[in-house]
């Protein structure tokens, strides 16, 4: 029991010896009192919170100015412990054998993925030091997975609406190749095993006619094999006032996926009922070998709104059958569904197109033709004319990102034709579909970087100016990854040095508030691409970010991607910001190629 002058010099409280107020003189003399008694020092308590889950772990009562007590290491499968930290930000470590306890703590434990790899050296990074314009490093880039045909000359040329056919082992990528050599968007191929590297050909698959006629200009198709015949169905476009309808569809014959020959006098022409003879392009085809028939959808407009036909062609396209709209436009915004694509995934059939200068969007439905339910963004802007195929393992979404029409722009990315980028089409238990990286680009590389922080992690408190934080180097190719959580409804994401001025950064920007991811330039006032995402406070989210040359996909891992064009940033640093939010970034790991 304490002496009584130890409890009320302890307390300050008034227990009937004297009133609450005294002399500082006196108040001294019963404090070295209580100390001469051997009055105990305040006891605290020491909450030690595992720091990805919610729980705690343990607590310990421990006298003011003492250390804690040794605590056994906890385990989380899969992840690395770095030690106890002061805050759940990961700014503040607490050495458990030095630091005094002076008042209620909570330690959070500090967590690395354990990736089971080293940091190491790169060999091949190139040298932008001298390269200080955008336009100097995109001239400088050498593009592999994000393929770009090869130059013809002075003059850089781009794909356009990607046409994808698999046989034996090999994708074929046909593409309307933009600039160049081509003429009139000409169909040009590249094909590959893995969408890692890919092979170009040279010549035109299928030229645009240069004595006039109704395919002056090639528009996007499909190839098909029936029976032994290969089928390159396309789009004929005329624009000559001489021309009745400036659209058809017309078709080539092969008998292998590397040559075609037009079949002169063979055409399908709009219907009637559509009221219109421009708008009637981009054939899908599928064969089906039980019944000898192909089905065919075709976008086109009616009255003014969107539409996609449905036609059933014989194997060998000498009946041809009109079977009336399968998909109206339900926004009603745009003139044609480009692109557009049927096919089936475990028990759910799917309709994918490409809305004009939208984005990419799908459709869902339990039979192959509809009725679909509402359509929903499977990415943003900068992804176009995307199509499916598959592997026989795996299926993959092969489409274009936009480029700029300058490399210096600041305020678009409009241009039509650029990179191939291929992602991988994933399914969710309820049928949704979401995009995720091609396996063998994420894996290719494989060559572990030091950041530019010491640590795997950044914890960014930020009020209503942006707060930034060095993380990673911009290389020619990487891949970035890592986990975040956050408490607030503010921005956060990566930022992207543009030309050393702040208010001119390009931001991938993850919004809790509006539920998406932006692509911003000018620090977030100029807007450029979005897609959806679900974000809730208190949970762990991981990401994984690809970029070659000036092409990036953005994925928040399991939910959705966004495809992004970055110029000027290469050689420069990149770094994590946040405004209005508490934000903790985690297991953060560069990759760069062997």
């Amino acid at each position: 029991m304490l002496h009584p002058l130890c409890s009320f010099a302890g307390t300050g409280k008034d227990n009937g010896l004297m009133k609450r107020t005294f002399p500082m003189a006196l108040s001294s003399a019963l404090l070295a009192g209580c100390l001469l008694l051997g009055c105990s020092p305040a006891e605290y308590t020491v909450t030690f919170d595992d720091n990805y889950s919610g729980q705690t772990l343990s607590t310990q009562t421990v006298r003011s100015g003492k250390t804690v007590e040794e605590v056994t290491d906890p385990v989380r499968e899969g992840y690395t412990f770095l030690g106890w930290f002061q805050d759940s930000t990961l700014n503040t470590p607490w050495d458990t054998a030095a630091d005094k306890v002076k008042g209620d703590t909570t330690l959070y434990a500090g967590w690395d993925r354990d990736t089971g790899d080293a940091i190491t050296d790169g060999a091949n990074d190139k040298d932008f030091s001298s390269l200080t314009t955008p336009g100097s490093q995109e001239s400088a880039y050498t593009y592999q997975s994000y393929f770009l045909p090869g130059a013809d000359g002075a003059s850089q040329p781009y794909v356009g609406d990607p046409m994808p056919y698999w046989e034996d082992g090999t994708c074929y990528i046909y593409y309307l190749k933009e600039a160049g050599d081509s003429y009139n968007h000409s169909v040009y191929l590249a094909t590959t095993t893995d969408f890692v590297t890919y092979t170009e050909y040279d010549d035109p698959v299928l030229e645009a006619s240069r004595s006039g006629g109704q395919d002056s200009w090639i528009g996007t198709g499909s190839v098909v094999k029936a029976g032994d015949k290969y089928y390159f169905f396309y789009t004929g476009h005329s624009d000559s006032a001489t021309m009745e309808y400036a659209e058809k569809i017309m078709v080539a014959v092969g008998d292998s996926p590397l040559a075609f020959e037009k079949l002169e006098g063979w055409e399908i022409t709009p219907p009637a009922e559509l009221g219109q003879k421009r708008d009637f392009r981009d054939p899908q085809c599928y064969y089906d070998p039980a019944t000898d028939t192909i089905t065919m959808t075709v976008t086109a407009s009616q009255s003014g709104t969107a539409r996609i036909l449905k036609y059933t062609l014989s194997g060998d396209l000498n009946t041809v059958q009109y079977d009336g709209i399968i998909f109206t436009d339900p926004m009603g915004e745009v003139y044609n569904l480009e692109c557009s694509d049927t096919f089936q995934m475990g028990d759910k059939w799917y309709l994918t197109y490409s809305a004009q200068d939208d984005t990419l969007w799908y459709a869902m439905s339990d039979t192959p033709h509809g009725p679909y339910g509402d359509p929903v963004r499977l990415d943003g802007k900068l992804f176009y004319a995307a199509k499916h195929v598959e592997d026989g393992a795996n299926a993959y979404m092969v489409g274009w990102a936009r480029r700029s029409e300058s490399p210096s722009s600041t305020q678009e990315v409009s241009a039509w034709g650029g990179n191939l980028v291929v992602q991988k089409l994933c399914q969710n238990a309820d049928g949704t579909l979401y995009l995720a990286p091609v396996d063998g680009v994420a894996d290719s590389f494989s060559v572990r970087r030091a950041l530019a922080v010491d640590l795997p992690h950044v914890g960014i408190e930020a009020g209503t100016l942006y707060t930034y934080a060095d993380a990673f180097t911009c290389y020619e190719s990487f891949r970035l990854t890592g986990e975040f959580t956050f408490t607030g409804e503010g921005s956060f994401g990566l930022s992207f040095d543009y030309n050393g001025d702040q208010e001119k950064n390009k931001l991938i920007s993850l919004s809790p508030a509006d539920g998406m991811v932006r692509l911003l330039f000018n620090e977030g006032s100029t807007p450029i691409a979005e897609t959806a995402v679900d974000l809730q406070p208190g949970q762990i989210y991981s990401f994984t970010y690809i970029q070659e040359g000036s092409v990036g996909v953005f994925y928040l891992d399991g939910q959705a991607a966004l495809t992004v064009r970055i110029y000027g940033a290469s050689g420069k640093t990149i770094q994590l910001f946040a405004e209005n939010n508490t934000v903790t970034f985690t297991s953060l790991r560069e990759y760069t190629r062997p």
